[in-house]
């Protein structure tokens, strides 16, 4: 197995953990254990009493394990998150940590199929024993289906065209690999922009393979009521489809429209900000460079 560091660097490591407000005896939550680095942390700033329950569906997370007595590793997606500390007698929570990045381990395993840089089948699951994965989505969707995937999650103009011709090729030949693809799209990947399109194109279809939006907005939901009245989350986000959830969420309680107001024109809200936006400072950048677009929030329940 690969040391912790190199499975994957926690982001803002500092940042997000002193964004908790850790109390000795508290009770928290890391929902995207990985390496293990932020889980770490907390567990150096918990007392005899404190506890921490961690989860990830990656398997290969599971190698990562801290061997500590105030420590729980929960092998589920953490759109669960309630259903199973409820198994483990946990109702309540004093503060949930969540960096929503794909680890550098998953981007580094070649097999895993998350990188633009290796030939690979197409995968991309977090979690192996899922059903769908990215060959299911190239290979099965209708061009409608693969045009919004496109669109909606890699946030391309050219999804349409790209959809098209997808569909166009796969009639003679099925796509298995992540060189096939590219080489399928090759004329939307012009040398000056191409590494960002690939980018984009994959983090759309490892989107809809996971699930991660509707995981976000049901492991958001859940916040709320398992929080302590004062109670902290720190989210780390990558990209403006879940940083625009994590800010609406914390701003009102809702991931879309307005909520209901008062007659004084006041709206109850769940969650308030703490502070500011964080992100990375450039020497933690250049250390890792995927933290480079990584944006953390803090909230607290009122």
């Amino acid at each position: 197995m690969k040391a912790t560091m190199e499975y994957h660097n926690p982001v803002l490591l500092k940042e997000t953990v002193d964004g908790l407000n850790i109390k000795e005896a508290g009770v928290y939550v890391d929902v995207t254990f990985g390496g293990g680095g932020h889980s770490k942390e907390i567990l150096k700033r918990l007392g005899d009493k404190g506890r921490l329950f961690a989860f990830d569906q990656d398997v290969d997370a599971l190698e990562n394990t801290i061997d500590d007595s105030r420590f729980t590793l929960i092998h589920e997606n953490f759109r669960y998150i309630k259903r199973f500390l409820r198994f483990h007698g946990v109702k309540e929570v004093d503060g949930i940590l969540a960096d929503f990045g794909v680890s550098s381990h998953q981007f580094d395993v070649a097999s895993r199929g998350f990188s633009t840089r290796f030939e690979a089948e197409l995968d991309m699951r977090m979690n192996q024993n899922n059903q769908l994965s990215a060959y299911h989505v190239i290979n099965e969707y209708d061009e409608a289906q693969i045009k919004q995937v496109l669109l909606q999650y890699g946030e391309l103009r050219a999804a349409p065209a790209m959809a098209k011709m997808i569909v166009e090729y796969r009639e003679t030949e099925v796509i298995k690999t992540s060189d096939q693809l590219k080489s399928v799209l090759k004329s939307f990947l012009s040398p000056k922009y191409e590494n960002k399109i690939l980018a984009q194109i994959y983090q759309a279809i490892r989107i809809e393979v996971n699930q991660e939006i509707e995981a976000l907005k049901e492991f958001l939901q859940q916040t709320p009521e398992i929080l302590k009245p004062k109670g902290r989350v720190s989210l780390i986000s990558y990209h403006s489809l879940e940083d625009r959830l994590v800010k609406r969420f914390i701003r009102n309680g809702l991931f879309e429209g307005e909520p209901e107001r008062d007659m004084f024109g006041n709206f109850e809200v769940p969650l308030k900000k703490v502070g500011g936006l964080i992100v990375p400072s450039s020497e933690e950048i250049k250390m890792n460079n995927r933290a480079r677009s990584a944006k953390l929030r803090i909230a607290e329940k009122l």
